[in-house]
């Protein structure tokens, strides 16, 4: 297997799990906490667009994010829970395609000895693991998203 094919892999396996979790939820389940302590829902999604922009964008050029996304998904605002504040379900399923897409675009084109290049990054010292950072991000995140399916009764999908 080529380095671009893991890579794939691990993005395809987090965005199965990840949308298989969100893909029910409606706006008002997505402004739940699965505890106190953490985020919503609808701010982790919104962080983890915003994060695969900017992880892709240290290597890449990525597409602009709708305005005002990032500022409403800066660790600032996690605390809020006026869900105006916030994009809706839509309006981040549209970004997140728009990022995804041009993540796995860039993917395809890249050489394996590109993707070994070095970043200067400590958490991602490789332009492959900027992108791969992103698969394993969304897992990450996916264990709280449990958490509130459980809490509105929705059935268990994984």
């Amino acid at each position: 297997m080529d380095a671009q094919t893991a890579i794939r892999n691990i993005l395809t396996t987090g965005e199965m799990i990840g949308m298989a979790y969100l893909g029910d939820l409606i706006d008002s389940e997505l402004m739940q906490r699965p505890h106190a302590k953490c985020n919503h829902l609808n701010w982790q999604v919104g962080h983890l667009i915003a994060s695969e922009n900017s992880l892709v964008g240290m290597a890449w050029p990525m597409p602009s994010l709708p305005a005002g996304f990032k500022e409403k998904y800066a660790k600032e605002t996690a605390a809020s829970d006026d869900p105006s504040k916030f994009a809706t379900k839509e309006e981040l399923m549209a970004a997140y395609k728009t990022q995804r897409a041009a993540t796995l675009d860039i993917l395809t084109k890249v050489s394996a000895e590109d993707l070994d290049q070095p970043t200067g990054v400590e958490y991602a010292p490789t332009r492959g693991q900027l992108i791969s950072l992103n698969g394993e991000h969304w897992l990450m995140h996916a264990g709280q998203w449990v958490i509130v399916r459980r809490q509105n009764d929705k059935p268990v999908l994984i």
